[in-house]
Protein backbone atom coordinates (compact mmCIF):
# COMPACT_ATOMS: atom_id res chain seq x y z
CA UNK A 1 0.00 0.00 0.00
CA UNK A 2 1.41 3.36 -0.99
CA UNK A 3 2.00 5.86 1.78
CA UNK A 4 0.66 9.31 0.94
CA UNK A 5 3.04 12.24 1.12
CA UNK A 6 2.38 15.81 2.08
CA UNK A 7 0.22 17.61 -0.47
CA UNK A 8 -1.34 14.46 -1.96
CA UNK A 9 -5.08 13.96 -1.92
CA UNK A 10 -6.21 10.94 0.07
CA UNK A 11 -9.93 10.31 0.41
CA UNK A 12 -11.22 13.16 2.48
CA UNK A 13 -8.49 15.74 1.82
CA UNK A 14 -4.79 16.56 1.62
CA UNK A 15 -2.38 14.93 4.03
CA UNK A 16 -0.21 17.20 6.20
CA UNK A 17 2.80 15.52 7.75
CA UNK A 18 3.40 16.88 11.20
CA UNK A 19 7.12 15.97 11.05
CA UNK A 20 9.55 15.26 8.17
CA UNK A 21 10.07 11.70 7.01
CA UNK A 22 12.57 9.63 8.91
CA UNK A 23 15.44 7.67 7.41
CA UNK A 24 14.44 4.50 5.59
CA UNK A 25 11.20 5.89 4.24
CA UNK A 26 9.24 5.70 7.49
CA UNK A 27 6.96 8.63 8.19
CA UNK A 28 5.58 10.23 11.32
CA UNK A 29 1.88 10.37 12.06
CA UNK A 30 0.07 12.99 10.03
CA UNK A 31 -3.42 14.45 9.74
CA UNK A 32 -6.09 14.04 7.13
CA UNK A 33 -8.52 16.89 6.51
CA UNK A 34 -12.11 15.79 6.60
CA UNK A 35 -14.66 14.39 8.98
CA UNK A 36 -12.59 11.33 9.87
CA UNK A 37 -8.95 10.34 9.52
CA UNK A 38 -9.52 6.60 9.92
CA UNK A 39 -10.65 5.71 6.36
CA UNK A 40 -8.24 8.20 4.81
CA UNK A 41 -5.09 6.98 6.47
CA UNK A 42 -5.52 3.59 8.16
CA UNK A 43 -1.95 3.50 9.45
CA UNK A 44 -2.44 6.64 11.53
CA UNK A 45 -2.58 6.34 15.28
CA UNK A 46 -5.66 8.35 16.17
CA UNK A 47 -5.41 9.85 19.60
CA UNK A 48 -8.14 9.25 22.15
CA UNK A 49 -10.62 12.08 22.18
CA UNK A 50 -10.33 14.01 25.42
CA UNK A 51 -13.39 14.14 27.58
CA UNK A 52 -14.92 17.50 28.07
CA UNK A 53 -14.05 18.73 31.53
CA UNK A 54 -16.20 21.02 33.56
CA UNK A 55 -14.09 22.56 36.28
CA UNK A 56 -16.98 24.40 37.85
CA UNK A 57 -19.12 22.39 40.28
CA UNK A 58 -22.83 22.82 40.87
CA UNK A 59 -23.83 26.39 41.67
CA UNK A 60 -25.21 26.91 45.16
CA UNK A 61 -27.64 29.67 46.18
CA UNK A 62 -27.77 30.32 49.89
CA UNK A 63 -28.60 33.18 52.19
CA UNK A 64 -24.89 33.75 52.70
CA UNK A 65 -25.20 33.89 56.47
CA UNK A 66 -22.26 32.34 58.27
CA UNK A 67 -21.56 32.78 61.93
CA UNK A 68 -18.77 35.32 62.22
CA UNK A 69 -15.78 34.57 64.40
CA UNK A 70 -15.71 36.73 67.52
CA UNK A 71 -12.66 39.05 67.56
CA UNK A 72 -10.05 38.75 70.29
CA UNK A 73 -10.85 42.17 71.76
CA UNK A 74 -14.51 41.20 72.18
CA UNK A 75 -13.50 37.96 73.86
CA UNK A 76 -11.17 39.76 76.28
CA UNK A 77 -13.66 42.52 77.11
CA UNK A 78 -16.51 40.02 77.52
CA UNK A 79 -14.40 37.89 79.84
CA UNK A 80 -13.48 40.91 81.96
CA UNK A 81 -17.12 42.02 82.20
CA UNK A 82 -18.25 38.53 83.17
CA UNK A 83 -15.52 38.15 85.80
CA UNK A 84 -16.33 41.61 87.20
CA UNK A 85 -20.02 40.74 87.53
CA UNK A 86 -19.27 37.47 89.28
CA UNK A 87 -16.79 39.14 91.63
CA UNK A 88 -19.22 41.99 92.31
CA UNK A 89 -22.05 39.61 93.15
CA UNK A 90 -19.88 37.61 95.54
CA UNK A 91 -18.57 40.79 97.14
CA UNK A 92 -22.08 42.13 97.71
CA UNK A 93 -23.14 38.82 99.24
CA UNK A 94 -20.15 38.90 101.60
CA UNK A 95 -20.77 42.51 102.61
CA UNK A 96 -24.44 41.82 103.26
CA UNK A 97 -24.16 38.58 105.19
CA UNK A 98 -20.53 38.42 106.35
CA UNK A 99 -20.22 41.90 107.82
CA UNK A 100 -22.39 44.13 110.04
CA UNK A 101 -23.03 46.47 107.09
CA UNK A 102 -26.62 45.28 106.68
CA UNK A 103 -27.40 46.00 110.36
CA UNK A 104 -26.01 49.50 109.95
CA UNK A 105 -28.08 50.26 106.86
CA UNK A 106 -31.36 48.93 108.21
CA UNK A 107 -33.26 51.25 110.58
CA UNK A 108 -33.65 50.23 114.22
CA UNK A 109 -36.45 50.83 116.72
CA UNK A 110 -39.60 52.61 115.75
CA UNK A 111 -39.44 53.67 112.09
CA UNK A 112 -41.48 55.98 109.99
CA UNK A 113 -42.76 55.46 106.49
CA UNK A 114 -39.62 56.88 104.89
CA UNK A 115 -37.28 54.68 106.91
CA UNK A 116 -39.45 51.65 106.17
CA UNK A 117 -39.25 52.33 102.45
CA UNK A 118 -35.47 52.71 102.71
CA UNK A 119 -35.20 49.41 104.58
CA UNK A 120 -37.26 47.60 101.94
CA UNK A 121 -35.04 48.96 99.15
CA UNK A 122 -31.90 47.84 101.00
CA UNK A 123 -33.28 44.36 101.57
CA UNK A 124 -34.35 44.07 97.93
CA UNK A 125 -30.87 45.03 96.77
CA UNK A 126 -29.25 42.61 99.18
CA UNK A 127 -31.47 39.70 98.12
CA UNK A 128 -31.60 40.36 94.38
CA UNK A 129 -28.32 41.99 93.34
CA UNK A 130 -25.75 39.30 94.37
CA UNK A 131 -27.42 36.30 92.66
CA UNK A 132 -28.29 38.42 89.61
CA UNK A 133 -24.70 39.60 89.17
CA UNK A 134 -23.36 36.07 89.59
CA UNK A 135 -25.87 34.58 87.11
CA UNK A 136 -25.27 37.22 84.42
CA UNK A 137 -21.51 37.05 84.83
CA UNK A 138 -21.46 33.26 84.66
CA UNK A 139 -23.60 33.26 81.52
CA UNK A 140 -21.27 35.75 79.82
CA UNK A 141 -18.21 33.72 80.76
CA UNK A 142 -19.84 30.58 79.37
CA UNK A 143 -20.56 32.34 76.05
CA UNK A 144 -16.98 33.55 75.81
CA UNK A 145 -15.71 30.03 76.45
CA UNK A 146 -18.02 28.59 73.80
CA UNK A 147 -16.86 31.19 71.25
CA UNK A 148 -13.19 30.24 71.56
CA UNK A 149 -13.73 26.48 71.74
CA UNK A 150 -13.01 24.82 68.37
CA UNK A 151 -16.10 23.39 66.72
CA UNK A 152 -16.48 21.22 63.66
CA UNK A 153 -19.44 21.98 61.41
CA UNK A 154 -20.95 19.17 59.43
CA UNK A 155 -21.27 20.19 55.78
CA UNK A 156 -24.83 20.83 54.67
CA UNK A 157 -26.44 18.36 52.29
CA UNK A 158 -26.22 20.64 49.24
CA UNK A 159 -22.58 21.37 50.05
CA UNK A 160 -21.89 17.64 49.95
CA UNK A 161 -23.63 17.35 46.57
CA UNK A 162 -22.04 20.44 45.01
CA UNK A 163 -18.86 18.71 43.80
CA UNK A 164 -20.63 15.66 42.37
CA UNK A 165 -23.32 17.40 40.30
CA UNK A 166 -22.80 19.09 36.92
CA UNK A 167 -22.61 22.88 36.56
CA UNK A 168 -25.96 23.07 34.75
CA UNK A 169 -27.64 22.13 38.05
CA UNK A 170 -28.20 24.89 40.60
CA UNK A 171 -28.89 24.17 44.26
CA UNK A 172 -30.69 26.46 46.70
CA UNK A 173 -31.09 26.06 50.45
CA UNK A 174 -33.84 27.47 52.68
CA UNK A 175 -36.16 28.58 49.88
CA UNK A 176 -39.03 30.58 51.44
CA UNK A 177 -42.28 29.91 49.57
CA UNK A 178 -45.14 32.43 49.51
CA UNK A 179 -47.09 30.39 52.08
CA UNK A 180 -44.42 31.20 54.68
CA UNK A 181 -42.84 27.75 54.91
CA UNK A 182 -39.32 27.05 53.64
CA UNK A 183 -37.94 24.25 51.50
CA UNK A 184 -34.63 23.01 52.94
CA UNK A 185 -33.12 22.01 49.59
CA UNK A 186 -34.05 22.62 45.95
CA UNK A 187 -32.21 21.61 42.76
CA UNK A 188 -33.01 23.28 39.44
CA UNK A 189 -31.69 21.98 36.13
CA UNK A 190 -32.67 20.87 32.62
CA UNK A 191 -34.90 18.21 34.20
CA UNK A 192 -36.99 20.77 36.11
CA UNK A 193 -36.85 20.97 39.90
CA UNK A 194 -36.09 18.48 42.67
CA UNK A 195 -37.09 18.97 46.30
CA UNK A 196 -34.43 17.38 48.50
CA UNK A 197 -35.03 16.52 52.13
CA UNK A 198 -32.59 14.81 54.47
CA UNK A 199 -33.95 12.18 56.85
CA UNK A 200 -32.73 12.12 60.41
CA UNK A 201 -30.21 9.57 61.64
CA UNK A 202 -31.61 6.13 62.26
CA UNK A 203 -30.67 6.33 65.94
CA UNK A 204 -32.98 9.30 66.49
CA UNK A 205 -36.09 8.07 64.65
CA UNK A 206 -38.14 4.90 64.75
CA UNK A 207 -41.33 3.43 63.37
CA UNK A 208 -44.22 2.92 65.78
CA UNK A 209 -46.91 0.92 64.05
CA UNK A 210 -47.67 2.82 60.86
CA UNK A 211 -46.32 6.15 62.15
CA UNK A 212 -42.93 7.63 62.91
CA UNK A 213 -41.43 8.92 66.12
CA UNK A 214 -38.43 11.17 66.81
CA UNK A 215 -36.26 11.16 69.90
CA UNK A 216 -36.17 14.43 71.83
CA UNK A 217 -34.82 15.38 75.28
CA UNK A 218 -38.38 14.90 76.58
CA UNK A 219 -38.71 11.42 75.06
CA UNK A 220 -40.19 10.03 71.83
CA UNK A 221 -42.65 12.29 70.01
CA UNK A 222 -44.72 11.74 66.88
CA UNK A 223 -43.25 12.98 63.62
CA UNK A 224 -44.34 13.01 59.99
CA UNK A 225 -43.12 10.43 57.53
CA UNK A 226 -40.17 12.08 55.67
CA UNK A 227 -41.40 10.69 52.34
CA UNK A 228 -44.86 12.21 52.81
CA UNK A 229 -43.29 15.52 53.82
CA UNK A 230 -41.04 15.63 50.74
CA UNK A 231 -43.95 14.70 48.46
CA UNK A 232 -46.08 17.52 49.83
CA UNK A 233 -43.17 19.96 49.52
CA UNK A 234 -42.72 18.98 45.87
CA UNK A 235 -46.39 19.69 45.21
CA UNK A 236 -46.05 23.11 46.83
CA UNK A 237 -43.00 23.91 44.70
CA UNK A 238 -44.82 22.74 41.57
CA UNK A 239 -47.69 25.16 42.23
CA UNK A 240 -45.26 27.96 43.07
CA UNK A 241 -43.17 27.61 39.90
CA UNK A 242 -46.13 26.92 37.58
CA UNK A 243 -48.22 29.99 38.36
CA UNK A 244 -50.70 31.66 36.06
CA UNK A 245 -48.13 34.01 34.53
CA UNK A 246 -46.41 31.08 32.82
CA UNK A 247 -47.70 29.01 29.93
CA UNK A 248 -45.69 25.94 30.90
CA UNK A 249 -45.42 23.57 33.84
CA UNK A 250 -42.21 22.79 35.70
CA UNK A 251 -41.64 19.11 36.36
CA UNK A 252 -40.98 18.67 40.06
CA UNK A 253 -39.55 15.61 41.77
CA UNK A 254 -39.18 14.66 45.44
CA UNK A 255 -36.13 12.98 46.93
CA UNK A 256 -35.38 11.94 50.52
CA UNK A 257 -31.73 11.37 51.41
CA UNK A 258 -31.81 8.66 54.04
CA UNK A 259 -28.95 7.01 55.92
CA UNK A 260 -28.35 3.32 55.38
CA UNK A 261 -30.50 1.13 57.57
CA UNK A 262 -33.44 3.51 57.86
CA UNK A 263 -36.61 1.59 56.87
CA UNK A 264 -37.92 4.15 54.40
CA UNK A 265 -39.76 2.86 51.33
CA UNK A 266 -39.86 4.87 48.14
CA UNK A 267 -43.18 5.74 46.53
CA UNK A 268 -44.15 6.61 42.95
CA UNK A 269 -44.01 10.29 43.96
CA UNK A 270 -40.79 10.27 46.02
CA UNK A 271 -37.43 8.54 45.68
CA UNK A 272 -35.40 7.41 48.69
CA UNK A 273 -31.65 7.55 48.05
CA UNK A 274 -28.32 7.72 49.77
CA UNK A 275 -25.99 10.62 49.00
CA UNK A 276 -23.88 8.66 46.50
CA UNK A 277 -26.96 7.76 44.43
CA UNK A 278 -28.06 11.35 43.81
CA UNK A 279 -25.79 12.04 40.77
CA UNK A 280 -26.98 8.88 39.04
CA UNK A 281 -30.60 9.68 39.80
CA UNK A 282 -30.28 13.17 38.32
CA UNK A 283 -28.48 11.80 35.24
CA UNK A 284 -31.40 9.41 34.66
CA UNK A 285 -34.01 12.18 34.58
CA UNK A 286 -35.09 13.27 31.10
CA UNK A 287 -34.60 16.86 30.10
CA UNK A 288 -37.78 18.92 30.02
CA UNK A 289 -38.08 20.19 26.45
CA UNK A 290 -40.32 23.10 27.36
CA UNK A 291 -37.80 24.36 29.93
CA UNK A 292 -35.48 26.47 27.80
CA UNK A 293 -32.40 28.26 29.07
CA UNK A 294 -34.27 31.55 29.35
CA UNK A 295 -37.13 29.95 31.25
CA UNK A 296 -34.73 28.22 33.61
CA UNK A 297 -33.02 31.53 34.31
CA UNK A 298 -36.39 33.10 35.09
CA UNK A 299 -37.05 30.32 37.59
CA UNK A 300 -33.63 30.85 39.18
CA UNK A 301 -34.40 34.54 39.62
CA UNK A 302 -37.49 33.60 41.61
CA UNK A 303 -35.48 31.10 43.63
CA UNK A 304 -32.84 33.71 44.47
CA UNK A 305 -35.51 36.14 45.59
CA UNK A 306 -37.09 33.43 47.75
CA UNK A 307 -33.75 32.60 49.38
CA UNK A 308 -33.15 36.28 50.09
CA UNK A 309 -36.53 36.46 51.89
CA UNK A 310 -35.67 33.54 54.17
Amino acid sequence: MAVPHEGQQWYGGPVRASRPARAGGAVWSGEVDGPSAAPGYPRLVIGRAGRRRDDGPMQLISSGFTPSRRPVTAIVSGTLVGATLVAGGLSLAYLAFGTPLLAVLLPNGRVGPGQMATGMIVMAIVLVAPPTFVAVGTSRLARMLASIRPTSRRPALLEQLALSLPPDVTGASDVALPDGRAIPGLLVGPFGAIVVREARESATVRMSGTGWQARTPAGWTTMENPVDRATRDAERVRHWLSHDDRDYLVKTYAVVIAPAGLPLARTPACAVLIVDQVPGFIASLPAQRSLSEARREAILREVRAAVARA
